[in-house]
């Protein structure tokens, strides 16, 4: 399983411009490392995305409960139509917010590819971002 890491500029951006609610949430793939301190999309050296089907999630729900907010995202399923670059790291990011800003990113440990029809599936146990 992945390793989960935030990004230290996600707090101020989901309290003062995110709606979590009805933004869109996009996966960007990286081979290079990225840091906490990363803040916008443009951060992050990206893969070609030229093989790679659509990289946006779908909301399952965004709700509170006892004063306990949960986003969960479904699940996304990545397919190749063609040989994919190498990547490691999955980066979850804001793609309503100008910037793009980046809430987190899961380190898969070592390089990933993809040929042609394969599949990489980005699986959420349990809720995206939650909130106490």
């Amino acid at each position: 399983m992945a390793t989960y890491n935030k990004f230290n500029a996600w707090a101020e951006t989901m309290v003062q411009a995110a709606n979590l609610a009805t933004d869109q949430f996009t996966l960007a793939l990286s081979n290079s490392a990225p840091v906490a301190a990363n803040s916008v999309l443009a951060d992050i050296t990206q893969i070609s995305y030229t093989n790679l089907s659509a990289r946006n999630f779908t909301t399952a729900s965004s709700s509170q409960t006892g004063g306990i907010y949960t986003l969960t995202l479904n699940d996304l399923v990545l397919t190749a139509t063609g040989a994919v670059a190498a990547f490691q790291y999955a980066v979850l990011y804001d793609s309503t917010v100008a910037g793009s800003p980046l809430v987190g990113w899961w380190d898969y440990g070592s390089s990933i590819t993809m040929a042609n029809a394969e599949t990489f599936t980005v699986d959420f146990t349990g809720a995206a971002i939650t909130l106490s």
